[in-house]
Protein backbone atom coordinates (compact mmCIF):
# COMPACT_ATOMS: atom_id res chain seq x y z
CA UNK A 1 0.00 0.00 0.00
CA UNK A 2 1.00 3.40 0.11
CA UNK A 3 3.59 4.63 1.90
CA UNK A 4 5.00 8.86 1.52
CA UNK A 5 7.17 11.37 3.32
CA UNK A 6 6.71 15.19 2.31
CA UNK A 7 9.64 17.18 3.31
CA UNK A 8 11.43 19.87 1.96
CA UNK A 9 13.33 22.46 3.91
CA UNK A 10 10.86 25.17 2.39
CA UNK A 11 8.18 23.46 3.80
CA UNK A 12 6.47 24.79 6.74
CA UNK A 13 5.28 21.04 7.86
CA UNK A 14 7.47 17.65 7.50
CA UNK A 15 4.22 14.82 6.60
CA UNK A 16 4.52 11.11 6.73
CA UNK A 17 1.60 9.26 5.22
CA UNK A 18 0.04 5.64 5.11
CA UNK A 19 -2.97 3.89 3.68
CA UNK A 20 -4.47 1.02 5.75
CA UNK A 21 -6.85 -1.10 4.47
CA UNK A 22 -8.74 -0.38 7.56
CA UNK A 23 -11.57 1.61 9.02
CA UNK A 24 -10.42 5.29 11.04
CA UNK A 25 -12.02 3.62 14.28
CA UNK A 26 -9.36 0.68 14.26
CA UNK A 27 -6.52 2.78 13.71
CA UNK A 28 -7.37 5.34 15.86
CA UNK A 29 -7.80 2.84 18.55
CA UNK A 30 -4.46 1.32 17.76
CA UNK A 31 -2.77 4.56 18.19
CA UNK A 32 -4.62 5.31 21.25
CA UNK A 33 -4.74 2.64 22.94
CA UNK A 34 -1.97 1.79 25.48
CA UNK A 35 -1.75 -2.12 25.05
CA UNK A 36 -2.02 -1.65 21.18
CA UNK A 37 0.88 1.06 21.37
CA UNK A 38 3.25 -1.30 22.88
CA UNK A 39 2.76 -3.58 19.86
CA UNK A 40 3.82 -1.26 17.34
CA UNK A 41 5.62 2.00 18.94
CA UNK A 42 9.45 2.31 18.01
CA UNK A 43 10.56 1.54 14.49
CA UNK A 44 11.85 -2.50 13.65
CA UNK A 45 14.36 -3.84 16.62
CA UNK A 46 12.63 -1.87 19.41
CA UNK A 47 10.03 -3.27 21.81
CA UNK A 48 7.93 -0.78 23.50
CA UNK A 49 7.69 -1.59 27.19
CA UNK A 50 5.66 1.66 28.53
CA UNK A 51 3.04 2.93 27.30
CA UNK A 52 0.54 5.66 29.32
CA UNK A 53 -2.03 7.41 27.88
CA UNK A 54 -4.91 10.06 29.56
CA UNK A 55 -6.69 10.37 26.02
CA UNK A 56 -8.39 14.03 26.86
CA UNK A 57 -7.10 17.28 26.10
CA UNK A 58 -4.74 18.48 28.29
CA UNK A 59 -4.14 15.06 28.96
CA UNK A 60 -0.15 13.29 28.77
CA UNK A 61 0.94 10.12 27.13
CA UNK A 62 4.36 8.60 28.22
CA UNK A 63 6.02 5.92 26.06
CA UNK A 64 9.34 4.12 26.24
CA UNK A 65 11.26 2.73 22.93
CA UNK A 66 14.15 -0.31 24.38
CA UNK A 67 16.41 -1.09 21.61
CA UNK A 68 17.88 -4.68 21.01
CA UNK A 69 20.61 -3.53 23.95
CA UNK A 70 18.52 -2.73 26.55
CA UNK A 71 18.93 0.68 26.42
CA UNK A 72 15.44 2.85 26.96
CA UNK A 73 14.50 6.25 24.95
CA UNK A 74 11.35 8.12 26.78
CA UNK A 75 9.29 10.27 25.42
CA UNK A 76 5.48 12.08 25.51
CA UNK A 77 3.55 15.12 25.96
CA UNK A 78 0.27 16.38 25.89
CA UNK A 79 -2.76 16.01 23.60
CA UNK A 80 -3.78 19.58 22.90
CA UNK A 81 -6.97 18.64 20.40
CA UNK A 82 -8.68 14.82 20.69
CA UNK A 83 -11.30 14.25 17.96
CA UNK A 84 -11.63 10.79 18.21
CA UNK A 85 -11.66 9.18 15.29
CA UNK A 86 -10.23 11.72 13.42
CA UNK A 87 -7.60 14.09 14.47
CA UNK A 88 -5.08 14.60 17.64
CA UNK A 89 -2.62 17.09 18.06
CA UNK A 90 0.22 16.93 20.79
CA UNK A 91 2.81 19.07 21.74
CA UNK A 92 5.99 16.03 21.76
CA UNK A 93 9.05 15.66 23.42
CA UNK A 94 11.92 13.20 24.79
CA UNK A 95 11.79 12.59 27.99
CA UNK A 96 13.67 10.82 31.05
CA UNK A 97 12.37 7.75 32.69
CA UNK A 98 10.45 10.55 35.37
CA UNK A 99 8.96 12.24 32.98
CA UNK A 100 11.31 15.34 33.00
CA UNK A 101 11.82 17.24 29.63
CA UNK A 102 15.09 16.11 27.99
CA UNK A 103 16.94 17.61 25.42
CA UNK A 104 17.16 15.52 21.85
CA UNK A 105 21.01 15.73 21.92
CA UNK A 106 20.97 13.74 25.57
CA UNK A 107 19.53 10.74 23.21
CA UNK A 108 21.84 11.39 20.87
CA UNK A 109 20.52 13.22 17.67
CA UNK A 110 21.61 16.87 16.52
CA UNK A 111 21.77 19.37 19.31
CA UNK A 112 19.52 22.12 16.67
CA UNK A 113 16.77 18.98 16.98
CA UNK A 114 13.58 20.95 18.52
CA UNK A 115 12.84 20.63 21.97
CA UNK A 116 8.94 20.57 21.33
CA UNK A 117 7.38 19.77 18.38
CA UNK A 118 3.81 20.05 17.49
CA UNK A 119 2.26 17.02 15.69
CA UNK A 120 -1.10 16.63 14.26
CA UNK A 121 -2.52 13.29 13.62
CA UNK A 122 -5.46 12.61 10.89
CA UNK A 123 -7.33 9.55 10.62
CA UNK A 124 -9.12 9.99 7.15
CA UNK A 125 -11.55 7.82 5.25
CA UNK A 126 -10.76 6.92 2.01
CA UNK A 127 -12.59 4.13 -0.16
CA UNK A 128 -13.19 2.28 2.77
CA UNK A 129 -9.54 2.45 3.76
CA UNK A 130 -7.87 5.17 6.53
CA UNK A 131 -5.27 7.78 5.00
CA UNK A 132 -2.93 8.33 8.12
CA UNK A 133 -1.13 11.28 8.08
CA UNK A 134 1.75 12.33 10.77
CA UNK A 135 2.22 16.30 10.35
CA UNK A 136 4.89 17.90 12.53
CA UNK A 137 5.17 21.55 12.21
CA UNK A 138 8.27 22.21 10.80
CA UNK A 139 10.69 25.00 13.08
CA UNK A 140 11.58 28.57 11.39
CA UNK A 141 15.42 27.84 11.68
CA UNK A 142 16.93 26.10 9.02
CA UNK A 143 19.37 24.11 11.06
CA UNK A 144 16.38 22.56 12.67
CA UNK A 145 14.61 21.59 10.20
CA UNK A 146 18.12 20.12 8.57
CA UNK A 147 18.13 17.84 12.38
CA UNK A 148 14.64 16.63 11.70
CA UNK A 149 15.20 15.52 8.19
CA UNK A 150 18.95 14.09 8.87
CA UNK A 151 17.53 12.27 12.26
CA UNK A 152 16.23 9.15 10.55
CA UNK A 153 12.82 10.06 12.37
CA UNK A 154 11.22 9.52 8.75
CA UNK A 155 12.65 6.02 8.60
CA UNK A 156 12.27 5.07 11.73
CA UNK A 157 8.25 6.04 11.60
CA UNK A 158 7.66 3.70 8.35
CA UNK A 159 8.91 0.73 10.42
CA UNK A 160 6.99 1.62 12.95
CA UNK A 161 3.91 2.02 10.86
CA UNK A 162 4.60 -1.19 9.24
CA UNK A 163 4.11 -2.70 12.48
CA UNK A 164 0.86 -0.76 13.44
CA UNK A 165 -0.48 -1.05 9.65
CA UNK A 166 -0.24 -5.46 10.41
CA UNK A 167 -2.35 -4.81 13.50
CA UNK A 168 -4.76 -3.15 11.77
CA UNK A 169 -5.12 -4.96 8.84
CA UNK A 170 -4.91 -8.42 11.17
CA UNK A 171 -7.19 -7.24 14.55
Amino acid sequence: LEKMISRTMDSKEFIITRLINATKERVFKIWTDPEQIKNWWGPIGFTAPVARVDLRPGGKYFYAMEDLAGKLYWSGGEFKEVEAPNRLVVDDHFMDEKGNVMEPADYGLDKNFPKHQTITVTFDNDNGKTRLSIIYQMPEALAAKEAMVKSGMAEGWHTSLDKLQALAENY
